[in-house]
């Protein structure tokens, strides 16, 4: 019988990065028109977040090929303490008591990710197969991101 390969028998360790700054949610496409033309763009904050998630990943893949078949992806969306609120409350979202459940969704922000990874932690983002993600306060705002191959 012939040995398993080397994946096989060994599982490729994830993919484990930081998006630093203030996570921007996937925002919807916006249509204009301009000289009888109907002209679709995504939003410029979007582009932005989907470029600085781009350069983390690269970082992150050192120069490796994007991951073929299906992937797991793990996401800690970690959002900014408003700064009005009481000390109080501050605690109490820093300890997890007090949890983001308002807007911007938890999706939007997983479909910002998900599109940025594009062609560099894998070929197409419908390749996700396994997704979990968490919405978080944080006093240091940022997306931890973690793939692995399945």
């Amino acid at each position: 019988m012939k040995p398993p390969a080397l994946s096989e028998a060994y599982p490729v360790e994830p993919i484990c990065f930081r998006v630093p700054g203030v996570p921007v949610p996937k925002g919807r496409a916006r249509i204009t028109t301009r000289g009888g033309k109907v002209r679709s763009f995504t939003p410029p904050k979007t582009v932005a977040f989907e470029g600085l998630v781009a350069l983390a990943a690269k970082q992150a893949m050192a120069g490796n090929e994007p991951l073929s078949g299906p992937v797991s992806l793990s996401l800690f969306v970690e959002l900014p303490i408003p700064q009005s609120w009481p000390l109080k409350k501050k605690r109490a979202a820093l300890s997890g008591e007090r949890q983001p459940c308002g807007r911007p969704d938890l999706d939007n922000f997983c479909k910002a990710i998900a599109d940025g990874g594009n062609g560099i932690l894998w070929n197409d983002d419908a390749q996700i197969t396994l997704l979990s993600a968490t919405k978080r306060y944080a006093e240091v705002p940022g997306v931890c991101v973690e793939v692995e191959a399945l």
